[in-house]
């Protein structure tokens, strides 16, 4: 993996197109999360539901802060367990569309513990962050499995070999609700319970 492939996979966010990007969790589908067209892309190609809503990945938690109104409880877990595995749900700004956010007052956000995903949203954030299957299928921990109607709708495959395949604990810290369990479920569920 070198940087050309970074700023290729950018240059075509920045265009409106999707790539697939490794995470420590599974690969993830990416497309620019400001883009109302391009997020109906992800939607479409993933065949998912426009009431289930998507994450955004983004490289730090001032990036987040742009995009989400972060509590002290928010700021506090994110400190605790970002960049890693874990969806932080908290309340949306008004950049993002609603579209994203199936009209909610919601929103996920992912900073990835993974060197060549934090390359990519630093160069364009923030991305959707799902995962770069159709809804329903398993998760993707290697391009080699990506369904053919998926790898032919991205521009960009960002290709690092085999991830863990563990899902990101999706988790609303404000609200103490864990509405997915995955990587690190019971170290959040600890946290949640002594704060």
């Amino acid at each position: 993996m070198t940087g050309a492939d970074i700023d290729a996979a950018a240059a075509a966010i920045d265009r409106g197109e999707l790539v697939v990007y490794p995470t420590e969790t599974v690969y993830g589908l990416g497309a620019n999360a400001l883009d109302p067209t391009a997020v109906e892309r992800v939607f479409t190609v993933k065949g998912r539901s426009h009431d289930n809503p998507l994450s955004i990945g983004v490289p730090d938690v001032e990036r987040a802060a742009r995009y989400a109104h972060l509590s002290d409880r928010d700021r506090a877990f994110i400190e605790r367990f970002l960049p890693g595995p874990v969806t932080v749900v908290c309340e949306r700004r008004s950049p993002l569309p609603s579209l994203l956010t199936a009209g909610r007052d919601r929103v996920g956000i992912r900073i990835p513990d993974h060197s060549l995903a934090l390359e990519l949203l630093e160069a364009t954030s923030p991305i959707t962050a799902t995962s770069a299957n159709r809804s329903g299928a398993g998760s993707v921990t290697d391009p080699t499995e990506l369904a053919p109607s998926l790898r032919d709708a991205v521009a960009v495959i960002i290709d690092d070999g085999h991830t863990p395949g563990t899902e990101s604990t999706v988790v609303d810290p404000t609200r103490g609700v864990i509405h997915r369990r995955g990587a690190h479920a019971d170290a959040v569920e600890t946290w949640l319970a002594e704060h």
